[in-house]
């Protein structure tokens, strides 16, 4: 099995070697640099990312592509069933694992971004998609630990990813902050974030 990942520092695919670590993947993991940058335009597309708008993540395996970020996570943990990050099609989980993984890519994000940019203050449907999103988010995790119970798996990759960039963004809450330092305790997420430091300060050098 032939595995590369490749990955900007600090950005969406930062993720992505936070789920290889707790699958156990082997990867490899190729630095590039990326065009675009929290939707605004950073620099040129490098040659060397398959990805077709030059953003990050894109995997390739086996000589097959696969990019965006709920896209890789799903494949990624299909390919690690071992590790019980995902669910296996036709079990009772799949579906709202499916679920999780779209709605934060599809919801949970553009809520956030939202919020971030003003345009809840200044729009109420925005402002109502986003209190939908935090309230989806909040009742989840008063049932956890985790986003589907007591399994961690591959949404709370995905979802938790978001929470640590945009904490700033959500409301004071007991439940989340917990939830932060949860996934912040775990090994594979701390070896992820030495990983991801390590190549910041490489790629600045």
């Amino acid at each position: 099995m032939m595995l590369t990942l490749f990955h900007a520092p600090q950005s969406r695919s930062s993720r992505i070697v936070w789920l290889i670590e707790e699958l156990g993947a082997e990867a490899t993991i190729e630095y590039c640099a990326i065009a675009y940058r929290n939707g605004r335009k950073v620099g040129e597309p490098d040659p060397k990312n398959p990805h077709p708008d030059g953003k990050v993540p894109a995997l390739i395996h086996d000589g097959a592509l696969v990019t965006e970020s709920a896209a890789v996570a799903l494949y990624l943990a299909d390919l690690h069933p071992e590790a019980g990050l995902g669910a296996l099609p036709g079990s009772p989980e799949r579906g709202p694992l499916l679920t999780w993984l779209a709605w934060a890519a599809g919801e949970l994000e553009p809520a956030i971004w939202s919020k971030m940019t003003g345009e809840t203050d200044r729009d109420p449907a925005a402002e109502a998609r986003y209190d939908a999103a935090v309230g989806r988010l909040l009742e989840a995790l008063w049932e956890g630990p985790w986003l589907m119970g007591e399994q961690f798996t591959v949404a709370d990759v995905m979802i938790g990813s978001s929470l640590a960039w945009a904490r700033f963004a959500l409301p004071d809450s007991p439940l989340l902050d917990s939830y932060a330092e949860r996934l912040a305790a775990r090994p594979a997420r701390i070896r992820a974030d030495a990983r991801d430091a390590e190549s910041a300060v490489l790629e600045a050098a």
